[in-house]
């Protein structure tokens, strides 16, 4: 494999595995939202069974 062949591996697949982890980092911030979301949603059950 030459050099110029990896310079372009890493071209072509730099990219995605640059949007791969923006997404996947978005991701995991947005998933730790909906878990709070959800726990503070299960809470306010709780609360509204026991009245």
């Amino acid at each position: 494999m030459q050099y110029s062949d990896v310079v372009a591996l890493v071209g072509n697949v730099g990219f995605p595995i640059a949007v791969t982890v923006y997404v996947l980092t978005r991701l995991e911030a947005k998933m730790e939202n909906l878990n709070q979301s959800i726990t503070e949603l299960a809470h306010a059950i709780k609360e509204q069974r026991a009245d």
